[in-house]
């Protein structure tokens, strides 16, 4: 299979086809709108490749993930993310020295700027740390200016990783009012995060091994997945030759939305509803279940997954064990648990693969770590960080990418003669109703 072939207007049209590693197919439609006049119209692109990569591989019939080519089960059970934001940045596990360099790098580079404090001065109490984190990326930029060289490249890359936590923990730190704790050098990069955020001056604190596991595990299972919503922002904006904070502060700011990055927050919110309504988590299993309710049971199910997602199958075991290590006792929790048996058990969850996926464990896990619903999106932030800048790298290595352009079927009123204001006015004309799509 070489070619594809389209019929339009009686002619036919040949158009290459292009087959992945993996055997996905696609059909190469660059010379669609020179040769035919014609365009593809995909809302949402669901069926629209907008790049070839080498990064990142999901199969959602069969529950694959794949880093760079090896299996997201293998890399969560034995790599730590600093090796994983090695791996899909670079292309290739890093030896022992590399490892050890580029660990290094992101200790040294842990600081941020004196003068960047002053900018959470600005935000207001109340400020969502996703906003923060958002424009505390951008700010970077101010700061970091250069001429864009390739060792300039990979030092901003360092300088973006190992700022982002730093930023990240900060933007906590602000919204609770507590004062900010330094990066110390003689900690891993998970356990850095863990210390900023929830030390306080003049008390010891201890990072717990499970908690570091933990971290580690959920930053892996979130450093990327493909195309998808911000994703594709970074690669669009980074198509601009925008500078690679502002192209992931664009990242951000798409990972924000509940559809996106917000889920396992919604899935928290979701079992606070059930908890203020008595804990009755049967009466929305029955409301899941019927179809004139508006309501739907927050992290079940998978828009790419069509049979199980393989890193909730993950996450499972170490919600377990996060869980027995701190031995709470939280209400929501135990929702969370009993609504797990109902999806794993009932044969209307199973007949329509609704079981619990990464949103959900992940939104347990952080929330038993102690970590606040509004950081959820931040974390995950932190976590997609080495996805977005290899995706934005790829792209940029490119000789042959283009500034993103996609192009519409326009819907609105045909050619009509402008009326100037006084003679609407002289003539009482009415704004016209706009057209509908």
């Amino acid at each position: 299979m070489d070619t594809a072939k389209l019929i339009l207007n009686g002619e036919e049209y040949e158009f290459p086809v292009v087959v992945g590693t993996e055997d996905e197919v696609g059909i190469d439609m660059t010379t669609l709108r020179s040769r035919t006049g014609a365009i593809s119209l995909d809302p949402a692109y669901g069926n629209t490749g907008s790049c070839l990569s080498t990064i990142t591989f999901v199969d959602g019939e069969k529950g694959i993930l794949r880093y760079r080519g090896y299996r997201i089960e293998q890399v969560a059970e034995s790599a730590t993310f600093v090796e994983v934001c090695f791996l899909l940045i670079y292309g290739h596990l890093p030896t022992q020295q590399e490892l050890e360099t580029f660990h290094n790098d992101l200790t040294c580079h842990s600081l941020i700027h004196e003068s960047l404090k002053n900018f959470f001065d600005g935000f207001p109490p109340p400020a969502h740390p996703m906003m923060v984190m958002s424009a505390m990326v951008a700010s970077l930029s101010a700061f970091y200016t250069g001429t864009g060289d390739a060792d300039e490249g990979d030092l901003n890359i360092i300088r973006l990783l190992a700022k982002a936590k730093t930023l990240a923990a900060f933007s906590y730190k602000k919204s609770i009012g507590q004062p900010f704790i330094y990066p110390q050098n003689d900690l891993s990069y998970t356990q850095n995060l863990l210390h900023m955020m929830f030390a306080v001056p003049a008390e010891p604190y201890e990072v717990s091994p499970v908690l570091d596991r933990a971290l580690n595990l959920l930053l892996i299972l979130h450093a990327d997945h493909e195309q998808n919503c911000s994703t594709s922002t970074v690669r669009m904006v980074g198509s601009s030759q925008a500078n690679l904070f502002a192209v992931v502060s664009a990242g951000i700011s798409a990972l924000w939305g509940p559809l996106h990055g917000g889920a396992n927050q919604k899935v928290i919110e979701m079992l606070e509803l059930i908890r203020d309504d008595g804990g009755n988590f049967e009466k929305y299993v029955d409301l899941a279940k019927d179809k004139s309710s508006p309501f739907r049971l927050m992290g079940f199910g998978h828009r790419v997954y069509k049979n199980f997602d393989p890193r909730a199958t993950i996450l499972k075991e170490s919600a377990d064990e996060v869980l027995a290590e701190l031995g709470m006792d939280d209400p929501l929790l135990e929702i969370a648990r009993r609504l797990e048996e109902v999806a794993l058990e009932d044969s209307f969850f199973v007949e329509r693969k609704l079981y619990p996926n990464v949103d959900f464990y992940s939104g347990i896990i952080y929330r038993a770590m102690g970590i606040p619903t509004g950081m959820f999106t931040v974390m995950f932030a932190l976590g997609r960080l080495p996805g977005w800048i290899a995706q934005w790298k790829e792209m940029m290595e490119d000789p042959h990418v283009r500034i993103s352009r996609p192009r519409q079927i326009y819907m609105g009123e045909t050619e009509r003669s402008f009326v100037p204001l006084e003679l609407r006015e002289a003539e009482g004309r009415e704004r016209p109703e706009p057209v509908g799509v």
